[in-house]
């Protein structure tokens, strides 16, 4: 690191009083320390793509995101775990009224394949109606 230059800052007496209120609070141990942070943090929010960026993010807020999405995963997979139920189900409800051999069933289960990754996993229901009435 270089080292520290001194500055001249002017500041109105409120600015003051918000710098030695708070200086305490974020532990600083002086008033450029203090300064010298709240410069990096309005740098790194303006520039967010800089190295900075974080310096601005609040851990709390990182912490509340981290704690949203785990949230969010646990109901995904909750949900997840309903549709499997479901579709495991429906799929020995039909099997157990259906008579298809074994290599109808591969041919079905390689083409429903090569159709969702075609698809990118989005299914349309319309579609396959179209499909299955049509010659193919």
């Amino acid at each position: 690191m270089s080292k520290k230059e001194r500055q001249a800052v002017w500041l109105y007496p409120e600015t003051k009083k918000l710098i030695d209120t708070h200086m305490t609070e974020d532990n600083c141990k002086s008033q450029s320390e203090y300064i010298e942070k709240a410069v990096k943090f309005y740098t790194g929010y303006l520039d967010s793509n800089s190295a900075l960026a974080t310096e601005y993010m609040s851990r709390v807020l990182v912490s509340i995101m981290n704690s949203e999405l785990k949230g969010s995963e646990q109901r995904i997979c909750r949900l997840l775990f309903k549709i499997a139920v479901e579709v495991g189900a429906l799929t020995h409800l039909h099997a157990a009224e259906s008579d298809i051999d074994e290599e109808v069933l591969t041919e079905l289960r390689a083409m429903c394949t090569n159709e969702v990754r075609s698809i990118n996993g989005i299914i349309d229901f319309e579609s396959a109606i179209k499909y299955q009435r049509s010659d193919g």
